[in-house]
């Protein structure tokens, strides 16, 4: 059965608070600024603002809730998203519904962190009960070593190549150059990449997202609305959403998208041939690999052949992560679950400046969070379209 078309809801405003490596301000703070943001790019006032989505790490002990006091909202419609890397797409998904449904007339979604000097090691301590309780007393604590193991099985699986994965790497970080608030600013090069040090076998320091503070957010609201404010805005074509997708999997080889993807194709009428440009998630290579899988651009342990044959630069083929993705721009926490969309959203509507691709009408967006020591749970898509 494919979903109802979001027929007459768009998404507007993006919107990114510049990234920096640590901050003594709190995610509020980061929280605050995109949607002051929001609303100076789209002109409203805040009391026009009666939906809030709202995705944070840091934001604890305070949830979206506790948000609107401290900022003075009084929404009608309230969302809070602990969905990690997948919480742009998921929370889209739930702002359309709602303005497609009346339940809110503008919903603003927002997410951010900060990064103390140890709030990183603090969050992972406390990342899940599974992570409290059974990895991180064991020294396993963080992603770095999980997505170690799901590289390694993934290399052994399919003949994947450091170097294919430091293809990737080394295409973002060229785009990441032509994106002002990119926190890494050199080119980098591939002997660059797999000369890097260690940091858990297979992995190596350009593998792994450098923990950052920063905030993204967008507008969900109806096409008339945004027509109304002069404001550039995008169609949503289709989204998908999965949350452990094949749990008897020994080991995380495959994700939700593998199951959904005739799904989302099915709402847009169209499939990866028509896609211009691909902002997937990115906080380690080997899940980038699981997404051009998943999402159809090549059958599952043939990433690695297809990124021989591809450039992936905003120029080139298949342009991918065009603002440098988190490997090159930075993980500003539950942010980073948000910037492809955002991303996306700046080139249907042209306003992605040096990293524009060029006759950019459909973008796909992909998400991917909370990973556990074997695989991460939650998995979404989405396709936007030039209005």
């Amino acid at each position: 059965m494919t979903a109802a078309a979001y027929q007459g809801v768009v998404i507007t405003a993006p919107v990114s608070i510049p990234y920096v490596r640590y901050s003594a301000k709190e995610a509020h703070w980061f929280l605050a600024r995109a949607l002051a943001a929001l609303l100076k790019a789209s002109g409203l006032a805040k009391d026009d603002l009666d939906g809030l989505g709202v995705s944070s790490f840091t934001l604890f002990p305070d949830t979206a809730v506790g948000l609107t006091q401290h900022l003075g909202l009084s929404p009608r419609w309230l969302d809070h998203l602990p969905f990690g890397g997948a919480s742009g797409v998921i929370a889209l998904r739930r702002a359309a519904r709602a303005v497609q449904c009346g339940d809110a007339n503008v919903v603003a979604c927002v997410a951010g962190d900060t990064n103390h000097v140890d709030s990183f090691r603090q969050n992972l301590a406390n990342f899940s009960r599974f992570a409290r309780d059974a990895v991180y007393p064991f020294g396993s604590g963080g992603p770095n070593a999980s997505f170690a193991l799901l590289t390694s099985h993934y290399m052994q699986s399919t003949g994947a190549q450091a170097e294919d994965f430091g293809k990737l790497c080394v295409a973002q970080r060229a785009n990441a150059l032509a994106f002002p608030s990119a926190l890494f600013k050199k080119p980098l090069t591939l002997d660059e990449y797999l000369s890097a040090r260690p940091i858990a076998d297979p992995l190596k320091l350009f593998d792994c997202v450098m923990p950052c503070a920063g905030a993204e957010g967008f507008l969900v609201m109806r096409e008339d609305h945004a027509k109304s404010l002069g404001i550039p805005y995008a169609r949503i074509l289709g989204t998908i959403e999965r949350h452990n997708a094949f749990p008897d999997d020994p080991i995380q080889f495959r994700g939700g998208w593998a199951m959904d993807q005739d799904h989302l194709y099915a709402q847009a009428g169209f499939g990866p041939p028509d896609i211009d440009l691909f902002e997937a998630y990115d906080d380690y290579p080997v899940i980038n690999c699981l997404q051009l899988e998943g999402l159809g651009f090549c059958l599952n342990g043939e990433a690695p052949a297809f990124i021989r044959k591809h450039s992936f630069t905003v120029d080139g083929s298949l342009p991918f992560n065009t603002s440098g993705g988190q490997l090159s721009l930075g993980q500003a926490g539950a942010a980073g679950g948000f910037l492809g969309l955002v991303q996306a959203l700046r080139q249907v509507t042209g306003q992605a400046k040096k990293t524009q691709v060029a006759h950019a009408r459909h973008a796909l967006v992909s998400g991917f969070g909370m990973i556990n020591y074997d695989r991460g749970l939650c998995t979404g898509a989405a396709i936007l379209g030039r209005a």
